[in-house]
């Protein structure tokens, strides 16, 4: 919305002479409306909501594998526990199906849900999607060889990985 000076108003108010009765107590009701508007929670001003990552694999066959996986990264609040966040996918995927939008064109997975849900219908539900498509995520077995291997140029995690097995 807008914010006028009430200066300004009380200008366009004479300028189009209107009584100076109307004009004060016009005056008057806008300085009560902006006294309550004044408050942190009215002008946004509360800290931001601190969040936490979550990366959601997609494992359709329901098991961890040495292959490649793809996911999504999301943000959560941090005392929100990272195990809803399927729960919450779904119930933002509700509210856009009753959309017109949704209607049209459902969110008939999770994968619909984090492309093409739009943030409207997550921010209710306090889930912010970060990548829109799936990005890869590797598995490793979280240790450092204690002797270095020998690295060929363009190795990577999955390549060391193999090589220790």
């Amino acid at each position: 919305m807008a914010k006028v000076d009430i200066d300004l108003v009380r200008k366009v108010l004479r300028r189009n002479e209107v009584d100076y009765e109307i004009i004060s107590q016009v005056l008057e009701d806008l300085e009560l409306e902006i006294g309550d508007t004044n408050t942190p929670e009215a002008e946004g001003l509360l800290p931001p909501v601190k969040k936490q990552f979550v990366i959601l694999i997609s494992d359709p066959d329901g098991k961890f594998a040495n292959e490649l996986f793809t996911g999504w990264v999301l943000q959560v609040p941090e005392d929100q526990s990272p195990l809803e966040v399927g729960a919450k996918l779904i119930r933002a995927a509700y509210d856009f199906n009753q959309s017109k939008k949704g209607a049209r064109e459902p969110a008939k997975t999770i994968t619909d849900v984090c492309e093409v849900v739009p943030a409207k219908f997550l921010k209710p539900q306090h889930v912010w999607v970060k990548t829109k498509e799936p990005v890869l995520v590797i598995r490793t077995d979280n240790k450092v060889p204690s002797m270095a291997p020998q690295i060929s140029g363009g190795s990577n995690l999955l390549e060391l990985a193999d090589d220790e097995a």
